[in-house]
C-alpha cells in the first residue's frame, strides 16, 4: 500500500491569523501594511491616529491580536497610544509592536517601561515584517 505525498498543507502548517490595529497618520503606509498582513491571512484594521486607535480598543480590548502603532502621529502619539492600552480596565492581553522613524533614548524606555513586545525602525520591508508575524 502506498502513502500518499503529503500536501502542500500538511508540508506547511498554517501559520497563525493575527487581527491586526495598525495606527499610522500616513495612509500609504497603511495601505501598504493591510495589503502585506491580508496577503498573509491576517485581518487588518487601520487607524488614522493613536486616538481613533484607542477607540477602537477601547471598545473591545479582545477584538485585536496585534497592535501596531506608528510614534509620531497627531491627536495622541504612540507612546499616549500604548499608556492608553495599558490603563483599560479591561486588560488588552495582544502583542504591540512599535514602528517608528525615530525615537529618543527616553521615549525608548518609556516604551519598553509599558512592555512593548517589540519596536522596530522604519522603514519596515515586508520580509521583516513577515518575519515578525512568523515569531509572534
Amino acid at each position: 500500500m502506498t502513502t500518499p505525498a503529503p500536501t502542500s498543507e500538511a508540508a506547511n502548517p498554517a501559520r497563525k491569523q493575527y487581527r491586526v490595529l495598525y495606527a499610522d497618520d500616513m495612509q500609504q503606509l497603511r495601505e501598504l501594511i493591510g495589503i502585506v498582513l491580508s496577503r498573509d491571512g491576517h485581518t487588518v484594521e487601520s487607524a488614522a491616529d493613536g486616538r481613533l486607535g484607542l477607540e477602537k480598543i477601547a471598545t473591545n480590548p479582545n477584538a485585536f491580536d496585534v497592535v501596531i502603532t506608528d510614534h509620531h502621529m497627531p491627536n495622541c502619539n504612540g507612546l499616549q497610544l500604548v499608556e492608553g492600552i495599558r490603563a483599560l480596565p479591561v486588560p488588552y492581553q495582544g502583542k504591540i509592536i512599535v514602528f517608528s522613524s525615530e525615537l529618543s533614548e527616553s521615549v525608548d524606555l518609556a516604551y519598553r517601561r509599558l512592555k512593548v513586545d517589540h519596536i522596530l525602525p522604519k522603514p519596515i520591508f515586508p520580509a521583516q515584517l513577515r518575519q515578525l508575524f512568523a515569531k509572534l
